[in-house]
């Protein structure tokens, strides 16, 4: 349904230096990536702020031409035939942007589905089998106006309006960015859904690891702009088989500095990284069985040494964002 062929795309930025001068900078957002999506399978493009998901997404929506490469969708050149792509496609760039503030739900889904030429008992059917569909059929919902919903009602209504032409390829960027935990889970039931009962092809970029893990089929982690794993999430996982995740909660002084601790600490582990959680830092490494408590030792001295307080320490099985910290050795802080 979807092919991606050594796709490449650069921009041109402008770095500011001085008062009035300035410095040509050329960015390779896309350094030729390459892989392709099944029908009826949800597909995940996983990477970082920056690493190309968007452009991705955005060239295959027909929004932004490649520098090089071919990109199909159901069989149609995405540079040379874009309108029968934008046919069979239904495109959520954002969960926000859009829609008429002073229209309800309903009447923004109406509006937009005159816009895709339907009419009659066909939009008003079309219209109400969405609303449904995303948990907005209640009149407090449907007939509220856009600009009282919340993030999660948007983000909902943002899937619905991709929805409405019955396209066979749906593509959404980070569709649960911001959301509530509740929201985020009703939002991938029903992407989940639309690929495995409806069939549909379901292309989602995220930077999520949990939310791939448990909605993805298949993954494609994107750093750099730069393809650097592929497969399912067990293919993937099956990367770091034979290692653990030592996890360490610990609250440091204010005088030491994050990044030195995991300088540190990656001396004595396999990819560290770093997360907020309840005020301190959550600190990840991996690290075979046999050198468990070996590492987990030189960490704790490390930690204590530099007046770190450790409130936590747990032992996990791999998950999908260990894969992609072993890949890119990305830190969250």
């Amino acid at each position: 349904m979807v092919e991606v062929r050594d796709l490449r795309k650069r921009y041109t930025t402008y770095l500011r230096r001085g008062m009035f001068g300035r410095e040509k900078k050329v960015v390779e957002a896309l350094r030729g990536i390459s892989f392709s999506i099944r029908g009826g399978e949800v597909f995940g493009l996983l990477g970082p702020n920056g690493a190309g998901k968007t452009t991705t997404v955005k060239i295959l929506s027909t929004l932004l031409l490649p520098d090089g490469g071919e990109a199909y969708v159901c069989g149609h050149d995405v540079v040379r035939e874009p309108t029968a792509v934008r046919k069979v496609i239904g495109v959520s760039l954002s969960v926000e942007r859009g829609f008429f503030w002073k229209l309800t739900g309903r009447e923004n889904l109406t509006y937009f589905g005159m816009l895709y030429g339907l009419d009659g008992r066909d939009l008003r059917e079309k219209v109400d089998g969405l609303l449904d569909l995303m948990g907005l059929s209640d009149l407090e919902a449907a007939d509220k106006l856009y600009e009282e919903y919340s993030l999660g009602m948007k983000a909902r209504l943002s899937v619905a309006r991709a929805l409405l032409t019955d396209p066979e390829v749906v593509i959404l960027d980070e569709p649960t960015l911001g959301l509530d935990p509740p929201s985020a889970r009703a939002l991938r039931e029903i992407l989940v859904g639309l690929a495995h009962r409806e069939g549909k092809t379901v292309l989602v970029t995220t930077h999520n690891m949990f939310e791939a893990e448990i909605m993805v089929d298949r993954v494609a982690i994107i750093n750099g702009g730069e393809i650097v794993a592929l497969g399912t999430v067990d293919e993937l996982k099956a990367r770091v088989a034979g290692r653990i995740s030592l996890e360490f909660l610990f609250f440091p002084p204010a005088s030491v500095r994050v990044d030195e601790v995991v300088s540190a600490v990656r001396s004595s582990a396999e990819a560290a990284e770093v997360f907020p959680e309840d005020g301190g830092v959550r600190l990840k490494v991996l690290a075979s069985p046999e050198e468990r408590d070996e590492v987990t030792s030189a960490i704790l001295g490390e930690l204590h040494g530099r007046g770190c307080s450790v409130r936590r320490v747990e032992i996990r099985e791999p998950s999908l964002e260990d894969v992609f910290i072993s890949l890119t050795g990305k830190t969250g802080l």
